[in-house]
C-alpha cells in the first residue's frame, strides 16, 4: 500500500476513534482489509504523535483530562495577540508552534491558511491541530514527556527538529529582559534554541505584563528573534530598546 493510502488509513483510524471512544485491532484490520501486523504498526506510529493511545487489542482516544487545558478558554488579550501574528503566516507555509498558552490561540486562526506543514511539542495543541477542517500536514517532536511545561523535550525531540527546515516558529516566554532577549522559567532551553535555529523567523508571542520579571533562565536572545507580537501597552522605551536590537515590534489591541 503506497503512502497515501496509508496517511488516509491512518486518519481514517482517528475518525473512528473519535465516534467510537475506542477500537480494537481485529475491527481495524477487517474494516481497512489489511494485516494485524499493519494495523499495530498504525496504531504506534499514531500514539507516538499523541493522536491515540494503544491499549490491549486496540486503542483507545485522548482522555478528556488531558486535552481539557488546551480546551480551556483562552484569555481575550492573549487571542489578540494571537490574530496578529496569524497574520505573519503565509499558505503552504511550514511552521513549529512551541507549547504554551498564547501561542495556542494561533490554532484557531489556521483555518483561513491552505497547505500548511504545522510541527508542535505539545499534545494538547496536536489534537487542536487535527481537528482543523482545513487539515493542515501535522508533525510532532516525540521526546520526553516534561510536566513542567507540558509538552515533549529532550534530545529525540532536538534530532527530529534538526532533520526539517521551517518558514517560521511561534514561541511564548515568561519574561522579557531588554537586555538578553526572552526568559523563562523552565530550566530547559535546549528545545526553544533548536526550533530557532531550523526556523528562518522566529517569533515570540507574549503580553506586555511580562515585561521586567526576574527570570534567570535565558530562552532565546534577541540575535535569534526576528518578530516580538504583544499588546500595546509595552511602553514606549521598550518598544525602542526592542527594535534597536533588530526585532520587528508588533503592538496588537489590548484586550480584557
Amino acid at each position: 500500500m503506497n503512502k497515501r493510502n496509508t496517511q488516509q488509513r491512518r486518519h481514517s483510524i482517528i475518525s473512528i476513534l473519535t465516534e467510537q471512544g475506542e477500537v480494537s485491532v481485529d475491527e481495524l484490520s477487517s474494516r481497512f482489509e489489511t494485516s494485524e501486523v499493519t494495523i499495530r504498526k498504525d496504531l504506534a506510529v499514531l500514539e507516538k504523535t499523541g493522536l491515540l493511545l494503544r491499549r490491549y487489542g486496540g486503542a483507545v482516544a485522548i482522555p478528556d483530562e488531558v486535552t481539557q487545558q488546551f480546551t480551556a478558554k483562552i484569555a481575550p488579550n492573549k487571542l489578540s495577540i494571537a490574530k496578529a501574528a496569524a497574520k505573519l503566516i503565509n499558505d503552504h507555509n511550514r511552521i513549529i508552534i512551541d507549547s504554551g498558552s498564547t501561542t495556542s490561540g494561533l490554532i484557531q486562526e489556521l483555518n483561513s491558511k491552505s497547505g500548511l506543514v504545522v510541527m508542535t511539542n505539545s499534545l494538547q495543541l496536536a489534537n487542536a491541530i487535527h481537528e482543523l477542517e482545513n487539515e493542515p500536514t501535522l508533525l510532532m517532536t516525540g521526546g520526553t514527556w516534561d510536566p513542567h511545561s507540558e509538552s515533549f523535550q529532550g534530545q529525540i525531540a532536538e534530532q527530529v527538529l534538526r532533520s526539517y527546515n521551517f518558514d517560521q516558529l511561534f514561541i511564548g516566554a515568561d519574561g522579557i529582559d531588554l537586555e538578553r532577549g526572552t526568559t523563562t522559567f523552565n530550566e530547559l532551553t535546549g528545545l526553544s534554541k533548536v526550533m530557532a535555529e531550523v526556523s528562518r523567523e522566529v517569533v515570540v508571542m507574549l503580553e506586555s505584563e511580562k515585561l521586567g520579571r526576574r527570570i534567570p533562565n535565558l530562552e532565546l536572545a534577541w540575535s535569534n528573534i526576528s518578530v516580538l507580537v504583544t499588546d500595546d501597552k509595552l511602553p514606549t522605551e521598550a518598544v525602542e530598546t526592542i527594535s534597536n536590537h533588530g526585532v520587528q515590534v508588533i503592538l496588537a489591541p489590548h484586550v480584557g
